[in-house]
């Protein structure tokens, strides 16, 4: 993998970590709007239903046609916006080339990735334009939820939106101009859109491979309960303690195969996770934020004689957890880890601030630090050479990319005990074998 230079690092946590403007009072139907940058607080209750309040996307697989190819195509629903309609073509085979997945050592150069994501974001103009025509409708106050049961990888944060000068609409990267989540309805086992605000409050509970315990540190000041044997962690995750959970948080090693028992998180596979209750997170709705290597990744599994997507935030999801930060790729190297532990302080730095407007916010400082690099670079300098820095910079915008939320738009998290019990009180880790 390519290394990270500890400058960049640093001023790209910066960017991810600063409070920008509050939004702006929404803007009428037909209104001009311009480029949606405020990513204030806002404040969310919760189990309020505002289910029609937010954008939704549903994606779908099929083959094109019956027998040929594998195939997704999407329809939409927003209030005050005409309905896309279920929309599907050419363009809509399955991608294999745009999966974040490939955003590793040996995958693809960034810069070829990133091009191929943007030609693929051309080919689906009938969603970008509609969802443009959402952001003209409802400017700062859009958000957008997507249920993608393709199990395709297709990497909606980086969907690229056009600019549209007769509205005065700037274009980008879906993720860092609208807050937008994720969902998967493993609950109902259906294909419905989230309807609750889950707005998680209490303290840390932390699993922590020996390679990864300097995630600690994310943490300091909070009530946290961290582990470093997995075997104790999941037994806390089915403690009766008085004390609530507002985030499960997993730093360790994660695998993706084609087969379901090498599916593992922290060598525990998926199979050894469903069969644990994980009482504490439908008893406090936690947020789970899993920091491993395709933690987010599906696999679409019917070994056992019921067919649907597999996968961890399809385990914690059902078990109750209030919503999921996953990763969609390989995030084991050092610079990627740093990344991650921006995005967790950027989350938890203001509890009235949602989750996926946190989201937006780092992305958006990633996307900030990209463009002041100098946006995407040719492979090669003028001496013929590789332009490593210039790779570098396009791999820290993919690693950016590659954490999604799976959860309502309003959900919120506030973490207990910051600095109520002295500045070396997070430091006591559990050590089960």
């Amino acid at each position: 993998m390519l290394n990270e230079p500890s400058g960049a690092i640093r001023r790209l946590s910066r960017l991810a970590g600063q409070v920008l403007p509050a939004p702006r009072t929404p803007v009428p139907d037909g209104a001009r709007t311009g480029h949606p940058l405020g990513l204030g607080a806002m404040l969310a209750h919760a189990k309020q239903s505002p289910a029609t309040t937010y954008a939704r996307i549903r994606v779908r697989r099929h083959h094109a046609p019956p027998g040929g190819p594998e195939a997704f195509g999407f329809e939409a629903w927003c209030p005050g916006v005409p309905k896309l309609p279920y929309t599907s073509g050419e363009s809509q085979r399955r991608p294999q080339a745009i999966s974040l997945s490939n955003a590793r050592q040996g995958g693809e150069p960034p810069s070829e990735l990133l091009r191929s994501i943007r030609r693929w974001s051309r080919n689906q103009s009938p969603l970008t334009t509609w969802i443009n025509r959402c952001r003209e409708v409802h400017g700062e106050e859009l958000q957008v939820v997507i249920l993608d049961q393709t199990g395709f990888d297709l990497p909606w944060e980086a969907l690229t939106l056009p600019t549209t000068p007769q509205t005065g609409l700037s274009g980008g990267l879906l993720g860092a101009l609208v807050d937008m989540t994720r969902w998967l309805d493993v609950v109902e086992g259906r294909d419905d859109f989230p309807t609750e605000v889950a707005a998680p409050t209490g303290g840390v509970l932390g699993y922590f491979h020996r390679d990864m315990r300097s995630d600690m540190k994310v943490f300091h000041g909070y009530d946290h309960r961290p582990h470093s044997g997995i075997v104790g962690f999941l037994r806390s995750l089915n403690e009766h303690t008085a004390e609530p959970t507002g985030l499960v948080y997993m730093g360790c090693h994660g695998t993706f195969a084609e087969q379901l028992s090498k599916l593992t998180l922290a060598d525990v596979t998926w199979a050894e996770y469903s069969d644990h209750e994980m009482t504490l997170l439908r008893r406090d709705g936690s947020l789970v934020c899993l920091n491993a290597c395709h933690s987010g990744r599906f696999l679409d599994y019917d070994g056992d004689g019921r067919q649907y997507l597999r996968g961890f935030t399809e385990i914690f999801l059902g078990k109750g957890a209030g919503g999921c930060i996953v990763t969609a790729g390989k995030v084991g190297d050092s610079e990627a880890r740093e990344l991650i532990r921006q995005l967790v302080e950027t989350v938890t730095e203001d509890p009235t601030r949602p989750v996926a407007r946190a989201l937006r916010a780092f992305r958006a400082g990633a996307l900030e630090e990209f463009h002041a690099a100098g946006g995407v670079p040719l492979l090669v300098r003028d001496d013929g050479r590789l332009d490593r820095s210039g790779q570098e910079s396009v791999l820290r915008l993919l690693y950016s990319l590659m954490f999604q939320y799976y959860g309502h738009p309003l959900s919120t998290l506030r973490l207990t005990g910051r600095y109520e019990h002295g500045p070396n009180a997070w430091e006591g880790a559990h050590h089960e074998q």
